[in-house]
């Protein structure tokens, strides 16, 4: 067993000390949507950072400078692996050089509905395996509030160091908005929660460096459960517009109409939109985080389980439309031509994570549906079974030949002026078609969610 540090050896003053000359080896672990961007913002002001991910072809990318990730800007990549400001790597090798370890690693849902936490357990125990006594271990995937603390504080201990001593352990919740350009992770608020007040310290510090503003919160639970709190806000409301939506259908009242009279109000109200559904890397799981968590204190959070049970049944209700506008028409879901417009979660992203759009093209075809789809940012799809590609161009023809066009995600590289000009029936579950003037004789083309 490793022994705590003497006197003569301060973890924590050693530890500030490096961080603000800018002479801390910076490890981000898991070089994705969160991790690339931090890598990013950390090195341009100057430190030195060590890139972990599992996948080596991923690794050798950022090696090389090619970016793969819309948030981050090339030439800014580029110019820092230039500077020789960043390593990469496939293993833990260099753990023990670093002097801060952030974790960026996913934290999917089992088919239960239920964390599954295994890359950040196994992360853990790799990092375990080369901890020293005044390194930084940050957790900012999204998980239940206690994982810091429950799961990897125990695990870390195994080295014989003691956290807020030798070691300093926080959560930090990551905040990425892919494709928001107005905030990004330089100028996002940061939020930070430590296992002890000097962990806490010395983490508020390390982040401070980059981000334009930090605060901190008394714990790494705290910190963890404003990310779930953030994220089943807006499933709350998303699905609250959403059972709008289904009561406006069933009133044949335009939701979009009600909502957009409803946010003219100056006070006491936020914007929120109905869909096909909610996609992403949070929306859809993070809730669920809570909901699991919260069952361990006989606790039954009513608002997550209803609001998640309602979002998930839009793909449904968008087939249903679908089956209902064809029908008008004499046709057919079996053997229908239907183009999907977009695959991505949402717009201008190259991102089809958890996308609804996917779960609409599953409905339509089990029920037999000729299906093809249009989308330059996706140009290929892999996941739940699925391996579609993009039809190369969204030509005229396809336009017209189409028995039905489903709008699914709003992209600003589709000019829909020419869709609702050239398409003979569109289905519209984003309002792309918002202000588009159509001829009198087919004002009932386009129809909406």
């Amino acid at each position: 067993m490793t022994e705590s540090f003497s006197e003569a050896f301060d973890p924590r003053e050693t530890l500030l000390e490096r961080l603000s000359q800018h002479q801390a080896l910076i490890g981000v672990v898991g070089l994705g949507y969160v991790g690339l961007p931090f890598l990013v913002e950390k090195a341009k002001v100057g430190f030195k950072v060590h890139g972990i991910d599992q996948n080596p072809a991923r690794a050798a990318q950022i090696a090389r400078g090619e970016n793969y990730i819309s948030d981050v800007h090339d030439s800014e990549l580029q110019g820092i692996v230039a500077q020789g400001l960043v390593t990469t790597a496939s293993d833990f090798a260099r753990a023990a050089e670093l002097d801060v370890i952030v974790i960026c690693v996913p934290t999917p849902l089992d088919i239960n509905l239920s964390p599954d936490l295994s890359y950040v357990v196994s992360v853990t125990r790799e990092i375990a395996k080369y901890l020293r006594a005044g390194q930084l271990i940050s957790l900012e995937s999204t998980t239940y509030p206690g994982t810091t603390e429950e799961i990897m504080l125990p695990i870390l201990e195994q080295s014989g160091l003691k956290a807020g001593v030798d070691f300093f352990l926080a959560h930090s919740p990551e905040r990425v908005d892919p494709g928001n350009a107005r905030y990004t992770t330089k100028n996002t608020t940061k939020v930070v929660g430590g296992h002890d007040p000097i962990s806490l310290e010395v983490a508020v510090a390390f982040y401070s460096q980059t981000i334009e503003h930090v605060v901190a919160v008394s714990s790494a639970t705290a910190a963890e459960l404003v990310k779930c709190f953030e994220n089943t806000f807006r499933a709350v409301n998303i699905a609250l517009v959403n059972e709008v939506a289904l009561l406006c259908d069933r009133m044949g009242l335009n939701v979009w109409e009600v909502l957009d009279a409803a946010f003219t109000k100056p006070f006491g109200i936020m914007p929120f939109y109905p869909g096909p559904g909610v996609g992403g890397h949070c929306i859809p799981l993070d809730p669920h985080y809570l909901e699991w968590k919260a069952r361990e204190y006989n606790f039954q959070t009513h608002f997550i389980a209803l609001a998640g049970e309602t979002n998930r049944k839009m793909p449904q209700f968008v087939f249903d439309k679908a089956t209902r506008v064809l029908n008008k028409v004499k046709k057919s879901i079996n053997g229908a031509k239907i183009l999907l417009l977009g695959v991505a979660y949402k717009p201008n992203l190259d991102d089809y994570r958890e996308s609804p759009a996917l779960a609409v093209y599953q409905l339509l075809e089990a029920a037999g549906a000729e299906l093809s789809y249009f989308d330059s940012w996706c140009k290929t799809v892999k996941d739940h079974g699925l391996a579609l590609e993009s039809i190369p161009e969204l030509t005229d023809t396809v336009l017209q030949g189409a028995d039905l066009v489903i709008i699914t995600t709003q992209h600003k590289d589709v000019d829909y002026s020419r869709v609702v000009e050239l398409a003979p029936l569109i289905l519209d579950t984003r309002y792309a078609t918002r202000g588009i003037t159509l001829d009198p004789q087919n004002s009932d083309k386009v129809v909406l969610l």
